[in-house]
């Protein structure tokens, strides 16, 4: 395979609604942002493109990324749409890649988006809930907010994860999104705010859930002679991994938790696992990512990571997925400080703050979740964090790691029915 480098990215604003620009005009805006600093790469160069979005319901268009495809000029070259649920836009990302990576592209565009504006949040609840079991969990009023709670009840139940290790993941992120200017909800929250906000699904609040959103957002990949070309600091994509599982939580049969470099059997040894408490599909993604980046301790190896936390309880629920803690050790990774930004005042007691930075963007809880958009955007803010550029697109250093070597996207379907994992290293 060729080496595959990430050359340039953009996003619009995420919002509850742009309704002044449909879904072309949003791909378009972060298309354009995107070129601005890849001057040297012209029209010509690029081979073709990949279009993510989640539901046709939203749009109420079929092909939609066909249509966006023609309004980039990119016609007639070749293109293709991908669907896989939350973990649409890391699944576009890691198909621009295969393009490349396999030669038959030299340059490939990878463009999300979701206009979810358009219909009321109840309607948008239930075109969501369309992506699980519609046999068997939709008819009886499956929704995925109630999924989730299941899940924390249980990992609350076999760990001690407490609400209030879950609702400093919302005062982490909401107030990292303060320095993010295309964050949807940026504000200052304590813990008693997130747990006294309106109760959605036992024990989620909406400080809890992330946003339904509009935007969209751009990677622009490339291989190593166009990347050399057109980019001064072109990030190397080294690692991608993806997984699966079973749609409904009740058919996932116990196993064996499959171990990454640093773990022992004997540190599961009496784990049911994965039970509905973890993601066996977000291990296998890293363990694939890891194995192929040459990674031996993620919380060594890696200098941060941009994760799914469509709520609160899955992003400690990934924690332990992708090895940054032993399973079940989630809830004191975040009562530590361990995932929070060194230098930022959180106003809570935070021992070890800094030490491995989560979701500095803000995340989908404060960014919002655009669903075709958000895994390209968490890889363009990945790009901008080991390309050193965080001030320059953000207009403030205060989300700019110090030296940061390699970076991890995480993107998640479902309630893990698919799951990608990417790791971008700094070349």
């Amino acid at each position: 395979m060729r080496p595959v480098y990430m050359i340039s990215g953009g996003i619009t604003k995420f919002a509850k609604a742009h309704p002044d620009k449909d879904f072309r005009l949003m791909v378009k805006e972060a298309y354009d942002a995107a070129l601005q600093d890849v001057p040297g790469l012209s029209k010509d160069m690029v081979d073709g493109g990949v279009g993510s979005y989640f539901s046709d319901h939203f749009t109420r268009q079929l092909k939609a990324a066909s249509m966006a495809h023609d309004y980039l000029g990119l016609c007639p070259k070749p293109s293709k749409r991908v669907e896989g649920g939350g973990a649409t836009g890391g699944l576009c990302f890691q198909s621009a890649w295969e393009a490349i990576a396999s030669g038959r592209m030299h340059c490939c565009v990878a463009y999300g988006f979701e206009t979810m504006s358009r219909v009321n949040t109840w309607k948008g609840n239930e075109f969501i809930a369309l992506a699980s079991d519609t046999n068997f969990d939709f008819p009886v009023g499956g929704f995925y907010s109630g999924y989730y709670a299941m899940m924390v009840n249980r990992h609350m139940h076999e760990f001690g994860t407490t609400v209030e290790q879950m609702a400093m993941v919302s005062v982490k992120n909401h107030l990292n999104a303060l320095y993010n200017p295309y964050a949807q909800k940026a504000k200052r929250l304590t813990v008693k705010q997130v747990r006294e906000s309106p109760m959605v699904a036992t024990p989620l609040t909406m400080e809890d859930i992330c946003t339904m959103s509009d935007g969209a957002a751009v990677c622009i990949l490339a291989d190593e002679t166009i990347a050399e070309q057109v980019c001064d600091r072109p990030v190397h994509i080294t690692g991608i991994g993806s997984g699966s599982d079973a749609m409904r939580m009740a058919d996932r049969p116990h196993g064996k938790v499959p171990l990454l470099p640093h773990e022992q059997e004997s540190d599961y040894a009496r784990l049911k696992y994965p039970g509905v408490h973890s993601f066996r599909g977000g291990r296998m993604a890293a363990k694939l990512a890891y194995e192929m980046a040459g990674i031996r301790n993620p919380l060594e190896d890696l200098s941060f990571v941009e994760l799914h936390d469509a709520y609160t309880s899955s992003e400690i629920q990934t924690y332990e997925d992708l090895g940054l803690c032993k399973y079940g050790e989630g809830g004191s990774f975040i009562e530590k400080g361990i995932p929070f930004m060194p230098g930022i005042e959180y106003d809570l007691p935070l021992p070890d703050q800094g030490r491995f930075p989560v979701n500095p963007s803000g995340g989908l809880l404060a960014c919002g979740h655009p669903v075709g958009a958000t895994g390209l955007m968490q890889a363009v803010f990945a790009f901008w964090q080991l390309q050193g550029t965080i001030e320059k697109h953000l207009g403030s250093p205060a989300l700019q790691l110090r030296d940061p070597r390699r970076g991890l996207i995480h993107s998640h379907a479902g309630t893990g029915t698919y799951i990608t994992v990417s790791i971008l290293e700094r070349t």
